[in-house]
């Protein structure tokens, strides 16, 4: 009766082991559902999340371009020069429209605060390439022909033809790393002033 009893006791044993097992694999099969789960909402919330990224980098970049658009249409109708304008380090380049001697543009700039642009550094000599791709030929500063930009002149310039060709002009219809050009000073061409300090107030303007 003893050994019946417990024979029985085992049994019930085993099988409440067996429905333990039972139930920590349903649990266990359960979670692993839900971690799946968790993933694929992870993945997608990353790839939104990345896209989101992308959107914010974009429109940032269009409210940039709008405001420096605005900031430079008001400028230009301040001080008539055309609205492309280009925010530079610390500084802003104005480009303008119109057509002046070397010494009729520098003056112009200095008027309002600036200077013509002074090339000497290959940054400043790409941002005039790029503006080259929508203007004719400019101006700029004499005070530029530092040993390592001198590969961007012409072939034969600077040449000096007729002993009084003493500005500087960036030629659009040559090759882009390769348009610099001696003129006369009395050339009419458009230009870029430089303000170092580009908060301008109405007083330095009129």
């Amino acid at each position: 009766m003893r050994k019946r009893n417990l024979i029985k006791s085992y049994k019930n044993t085993a099988e409440k082991f067996n429905q333990t097992i039972n139930s920590l694999q349903d649990s266990y099969t359960d979670l692993m559902t839900e971690k799946h789960q968790l993933q694929n909402i992870f993945s997608s919330l990353s790839q939104k999340n990345l896209e989101l990224e992308t959107e914010l980098r974009n429109v940032s970049g269009r409210g940039l371009y709008k405001s420096i658009y605005m900031y430079c249409t008001l400028i230009s109708k301040m001080i008539f020069v055309c609205c492309i304008c280009l925010l530079k380090g610390n500084g802003m380049l104005f480009i303008s429209t119109e057509l002046k001697s070397w010494s009729d543009s520098r003056q112009y700039c200095r008027d309002r605060g600036a200077d013509l642009v002074i090339i000497n550094t290959e940054e400043n000599v790409w941002t005039m390439l790029y503006w080259l791709l929508a203007l004719c030929g400019l101006w700029v500063s004499r005070r530029n022909a530092t040993p390592h930009l001198l590969l961007f002149w012409e072939s034969n310039e600077p040449n000096d033809a007729g002993g009084n060709e003493d500005c500087i002009e960036l030629n659009p219809a040559k090759s882009l790393l390769n348009n610099w050009n001696d003129i006369p000073c009395s050339a009419k061409r458009k230009w870029i002033c430089e303000n170092q300090h580009p908060i301008l107030h109405l007083h330095d303007i009129y």
